[in-house]
This record gives structure tokens, sequence and C-alpha cells, in this order.
């Protein structure tokens, strides 16, 4: 009793490293809230490739070029980022770095699934050590055909199409229903866009980014594409 009650004083989520007596770490459930309320990312796998699209907050004087919710990791990988900017630009930072190491070192380019376990055991060990927090960033990775999702327990996922942050639940319900095997690029982006909307979303051309993992490359939509993705 005496070990017990300085815990229940201090509550089991106060640190990191503390389960409850359920086994839950509430630290870690904190920070997917945090993600939860952040504008929504959607990844959408088609024949060949990876969809990724995303909205984002702007205010009226803000600039909207630094703001980005989808970045260019290496030449064929790209992310999309949901929850706390700042954990986000430097979970990306971190593979963009680990991205050209692998091509110093080994004079290739970084397998996605590589990259992407390296993310997933940094956020692991965030979630294990006493003085800091767990990051509250979920990520979209998209590379060589595939779509992965790191979220803030360090849990990695693939999947056929997935959605992140606050109309999570609205857009996954709109691929459930509608992704199919073998899409086009046109109709993955179309689906895309069309499940951020089901998920509350504004779409407008301000707002949104794409970007595309298509035979080895990944690109950013530039602003005619982006116009007729988002109007169509």
């Amino acid at each position: 009793m005496e070990f017990q009650a300085p815990m229940q004083q201090m509550g089991y989520d106060r640190a990191i490293v503390v389960f409850s007596p359920e086994g839950r770490m509430y630290q870690v459930e904190y920070a997917r809230k945090a993600v939860d309320k952040a504008s929504t990312v959607v990844g959408v796998a088609f024949a060949g490739g990876v969809v990724l699209a995303a909205t984002r907050v702007l205010q009226n004087l803000m600039i909207p070029d630094r703001v980005e919710k989808i970045a260019k990791i290496d030449e064929h990988i790209g992310a999309a980022t949901c929850g706390i900017l700042a954990d986000c630009r430097v979970l990306v930072d971190v593979a963009r770095v680990g991205a050209q190491v692998n091509r110093i070192t080994y004079d290739s380019r970084i397998e996605t699934n590589t990259l992407v376990k390296e993310i997933s055991d940094r956020v692991q060990r965030f979630t294990q050590m006493g003085g800091i927090r767990p990051y509250g960033a979920g990520l979209l990775f998209a590379g060589e055909g595939k779509l992965y999702e790191v979220d803030p327990s360090g849990t990695m996922r693939q999947w056929k199409a997935h959605a992140l942050g606050r109309g999570t639940k609205e857009a996954k319900e709109y691929l459930i229903n509608n992704f199919k095997d073998g899409l086009s690029k046109f109709d993955a982006i179309k689906l895309a866009v069309a499940s951020l909307r089901a998920g509350q979303e504004k779409t407008t051309l301000k707002s949104t980014e794409i970007g595309v993992d298509e035979n080895g490359k990944f690109y950013k939509l530039q602003e005619q594409e982006l116009k007729k993705a988002v109007t169509e």
C-alpha cells in the first residue's frame, strides 16, 4: 500500500512509462487524440501506385505554401501527416535523413517498407522512455505502390485505403463502400477527394494537397491538375 498511494495521487496518465491497472497507456491515447482532432488525410492505392490527399486549415493572412500536409521524402516516397504540425515536421525530417543516409551508405534508394519501419521504431521508442512524451502525429506513407500507416504508438500497418484525422469515421466508411481493387489513378484521386468531403472537409484549391506515387516516382499535383481533381 505504501507503494500504491503515491502512484494513485500522481495518476496513471502523468508518466509515459506507467501502465494503468487496465493495461492502458494514457499518454499514447492522448497523442492519438491530437491526431483525431487534426484535418483529415486520406490514402488510396490504385493499379500501379498510391494517391495521398489532405486538407489544411489556412488563416486569412497565412501563406499557403508554408503549410505542408503532404511531403516528398525521397524521389519514390511521399508522406501525408496528421496531428501536431511540429511533431509531423520532425518525423518528416527524420525520414528524409534516413532515406539520404541509405543512398550514401548503399548507393541505392531505400525500400519503402524499411523506411516506414525505421520511423515506426522511433515513434515506439518515445512511448517507453521517461521524461519525454509520445509524438502526437500519425503518418500515411506512399511508395512503390504500397500504402502504410504509422500511429502514435509506433504501430505500422499496410492498407489498400485509409484515413486519419477528424473526419476518419465518415471518410473510412466512404472508402469501405466505394473502394475497388485495380482502380485507375484518376478514379483513385476522385475517391480520395470524395472521401475527404465525406469527412466534412472543404476541398478548395488552396486548402487541398494531393500527392501521387506512380512508376517509382512521387510527385505532388500542380495547380492545373489539382484544380481538375478538386472540381471534378
